[in-house]
């Protein structure tokens, strides 16, 4: 009797155990899946920021050199789509970063390719288009860590 007393609580021990240790497996596997969705998410939103950014140069760059000829107000219409998309990327950038400095980055990203066609010479253009792509290489530079 006393054998199968110490059976049945040796069972019920070992089950007990059991579950508790897969409970907790299954809580990190859980926890690793959550943390590879966020990074995947982030890479893709970074990304897309970037490339949006970049766009959103290239139009700006076009707006300048166009702004007196005859296709002056399609390059500015072109430039507002990209500066709706690049505002788009930038609002998901928020959403999915922690770190205040990495979304300080890409706003100043945003902010200085924003400013590009206002530009008053071709030195003050180049000035700001390298200004645009410095500033995008510092969001780049401080986004990278949190997706490694």
């Amino acid at each position: 009797m006393e054998t199968a007393l110490i059976a049945v609580v040796g069972t019920l021990l070992g089950a007990v155990v059991t579950h508790f240790f897969q409970g907790r497996a299954a809580q990190r596997t859980a926890a690793l899946t959550r943390a590879e969705q966020l990074r995947q998410e982030r890479i893709s939103t970074y990304s897309a920021f970037a490339d949006a950014v970049v766009e959103y140069r290239q139009a700006q760059n076009a707006r300048w050199y166009r702004r007196n000829g005859s296709h002056a107000e399609s390059a500015r219409l072109e430039s507002y789509d990209r500066r709706a998309t690049a505002r788009q990327a930038l609002v998901r950038v928020q959403l999915v970063c922690e770190d205040g400095v990495t979304v300080e980055k890409a706003y100043k990203a945003f902010e200085v390719t924003h400013c590009m066609h206002e530009a008053k010479d071709e030195a003050e253009r180049q000035r700001r288009s390298t200004e645009a792509v410095e500033a995008l290489t510092a969001f780049i530079e401080a986004a990278a860590p949190g997706v490694r």
